[in-house]
């Protein structure tokens, strides 16, 4: 029962920063910008620990226990995949930023 109760708080704590994400604005700082970008695997990690969290208080202990950890393992590899992908996306927009097109003069890789 405190693991679905705790999975359930994380589960508020995430999607309160997923949303806190889209509602800022984005500006050019790309920090910010993977940020925004994780936003979405954070939503849908809040509703995979949610779901674990209710399945956990609902049913019997033993199945309650494999759900929550199915679902906390799902969230975790949610937002870690998110990371990894919007971290990578805003990484080559700035190394194609740095070379501006210029990629003969250039010592960085353009692609």
């Amino acid at each position: 029962m405190i693991a679905a109760v705790l999975c359930l708080c994380a589960a508020v704590a995430t999607a309160a920063l997923g949303l806190w994400s889209l509602a800022r604005p984005p500006i050019g700082d790309p920090v910010r910008e993977v940020l925004r970008a994780v936003a979405p695997t954070q939503l849908a990690a809040a509703v995979m620990l949610t779901a674990g969290g209710i399945v956990a208080l609902s049913t019997t202990p033993s199945t309650g226990v494999f759900v929550l950890v199915v679902c906390v393992v799902g969230a975790v590899g949610t937002v870690a995949a998110g990371c990894y992908q919007s971290a990578k996306v805003v990484a080559q927009r700035e190394a194609a930023a740095t070379c501006a097109g210029a990629c003969a003069s250039c010592t960085l890789s353009c692609h």
